[in-house]
């Protein structure tokens, strides 16, 4: 091409348009052929059909209504009912089917017996035996549709339409046009369609002309549809004449030479189109190539970002917009792996759950009040430990160490809020509440106690000596938020809180337990937890002493080994505790 498109929408509108705009030129044209030719004709064709059957019904009815009228009329036709003469009654009747013989005809007494019937398949004794005729006896006059026309009740006869008039003192008279295939097929050879006729809000078949389609039943609607049967095509409706009392009527209409002529012209329509989609496509196939391949490209690396693999796009030379996605790309790809490289360091100084905390919550610098559980470990005696060993063994002592206690509390989803030396502060329900905090902020404690067991028994098979430890836990509300420096801040806890949870700690060395805990946690925990009270302390900055318990275990599961025998000791007033460490 002499000129170069800069755009991906550009070519694919050039893909498109050259062979779309071919096929625009051609689909009206086969529109118009299916359009006119065969929906159309079929619609008029139904429609008509509607008129039509319903003119020759109420041509019918008018006939029905004027033969009941003569015979009304008629002196002699009274006299043989009032005088119950059952051959003149005949005779009477006989002259009337002659006229219209596809009617049914019922002459009864007064008292409803049958005195004569022509046409009747399965005649009743008495009229009053059908239900809708049952009031001509007492004079009342009947006109509708009955399910079984004037056959007697149960016969599988059709249904007529009933027109039936009581002469005062001398009988009935009861008039009958059947909607019968011979009905049917008398109309359908005037309407040039094949009919059925159907129960009333179904497809339930009554009876039918010769050669309707009858397995296309199913299918029919009140729309116009097509129906293939065999070489066949019918056009199918269905309609619900007036004064037939809800029964429908299926039109079939033949439509095959129509359909021929438009397959005729359809094919014509295809053999262009053929061609012109074979010239568009082969001009769209050279501008799509380039494309195809940039796009190829954007979804491999995509595909890389969903791995976090964060892959670079290589060189993609469109000259369009794909050229500066895949550059965006890259520039994209390259400043997500800073963030995930970011964020993992950051994982090594915070927790995950404060760090995703913090990325998804306005900082506050006032905080927030939350009721917590804060736990206090501390190694015993460290500095002595500290002053036998080298600097790098001291370390990797500690590493071990922390990572063991720490394992325990990424588990029961803590927070280490910071190392102070050898010590660990833990906090359980921060950033968000969390209503079962003090029971595993114990259970985090049980936890630390059973894997230093094991940690210790390593230690000494490589010849050093077991490590103490003693853990403090309390439950109170503190201010929680990141605090510090503008530019270096720390998400951590404060308060009344976090000091009685150091002095808990302390004080499990001077009372001679392993794990010790505050009134307030023990009566969140007591359900769960085996403890025993062991004295109330007196700490700095309180009026009133604190009541301490010794954590045993958990219940259902085996007991912590006891620093020494339990019992109680005297009260140690805060200024007499050591300080660990």
């Amino acid at each position: 091409m002499a000129f170069q498109l800069r755009s991906v929408r550009a070519k694919l509108a050039v893909l498109v348009a050259s062979s779309i705009g071919i096929m625009l030129v051609v689909l009206p044209v086969l529109s118009t052929i299916l359009h006119n030719q065969l929906i159309d004709e079929v619609d008029n064709r139904v429609e008509d059909a509607k008129k039509s059957f319903q003119s020759e019904l109420n041509d019918d009815l008018l006939d029905q209504d004027l033969t009941l009228r003569v015979m009304v009329d008629d002196s002699d036709v009274a006299a043989a009912l009032r005088n119950k003469n059952d051959k003149a009654a005949h005779d009477l009747a006989s002259i009337f089917a002659s006229v219209y013989p596809e009617m049914d005809i019922i002459l009864a007494d007064n008292e409803g017996k049958v005195l004569t019937q022509l046409g009747v398949t399965a005649p009743p004794e008495r009229i009053d035996s059908i239900t809708e005729l049952a009031g001509l006896v007492k004079g009342h006059d009947f006109e509708g549709v009955v399910v079984h026309g004037c056959e007697k009740p149960g016969s599988d006869a059709p249904p007529a339409y009933v027109m039936a008039k009581a002469l005062a003192g001398s009988g009935s008279v009861i008039v009958c046009q059947p909607f019968n295939v011979v009905y049917l097929e008398d109309a359908s050879g005037k309407l040039g369609l094949e009919l059925a006729l159907l129960k009333q809000g179904s497809n339930e078949l009554v009876n039918a002309t010769a050669h309707f389609p009858m397995h296309a039943l199913a299918k029919i609607t009140t729309a116009s549809s097509l129906h293939d049967d065999g070489p066949t095509t019918w056009a199918l409706a269905r309609f619900e004449p007036t004064r037939m009392g809800g029964y429908g009527v299926a039109s079939a209409l033949d439509v095959t030479k129509i359909r021929e002529i438009v397959t005729r012209n359809l094919l014509y329509a295809l053999g262009v189109l053929s061609v012109a989609a074979f010239v568009s496509l082969f001009i769209g196939i050279r501008l799509a190539s380039t494309m195809s391949t940039a796009i190829k490209k954007l979804r491999d690396a995509l595909k890389g970002i969903a791995a976090q693999e964060y892959p670079q796009v290589d060189a993609i030379h469109t000259g369009d917009e794909l050229e500066d996605l895949a550059t965006g790309f890259n520039v994209m790809a390259t400043k997500l792996q800073a963030l995930d490289e970011m964020k993992k360091k950051m994982g090594k100084h915070m927790s995950q759950k404060v760090m995703q905390y913090l990325l998804t919550h306005d900082e506050s610098l006032g905080g927030q009040k939350l009721v917590v559980t804060i736990v206090f470990t501390d190694i015993r005696s460290f500095t002595s430990i500290s002053e036998n060993m080298d600097a790098q063994a001291l370390v990797g002592l500690l590493n071990e160490y922390f990572t063991e206690m720490v394992s325990i509390v990424i588990q029961e989803d803590g927070i280490v809020d910071k190392f102070i030396g050898d010590a660990i502060m833990i906090v359980f329900g921060a950033p968000e509440p969390e209503e079962h905090a003090p029971l595993r902020a114990v259970r985090t404690a049980v936890g630390m106690r059973r894997a230093l067991a094991k940690l210790n028994v390593r230690l000494k098979e490589r010849g050093i000596e077991p490590l103490r430890t003693g853990i403090g836990i309390h439950t109170g509300e503190v201010v929680a938020g990141s605090i510090g420096h503008a530019e270096r801040r720390e998400y951590t806890v404060i308060g009344d809180a976090v000091n009685l949870a150091s002095r808990l700690e302390s004080a499990t060395k001077e009372l001679g337990v392993n794990v010790l805990i505050s009134e307030d946690t023990y009566e969140l925990t007591k359900g769960s937890i085996d403890a025993r009270p062991v004295k109330q302390i007196h700490v700095k900055g309180r009026a009133r002493p604190v009541m301490t318990y010794e954590v045993l275990g958990m219940k259902g599961e085996p007991q912590l080994e006891s620093v020494r025998p339990a019992h109680m000791v005297q009260p140690v007033d805060e200024g007499e505790m050591g300080t660990s460490g």
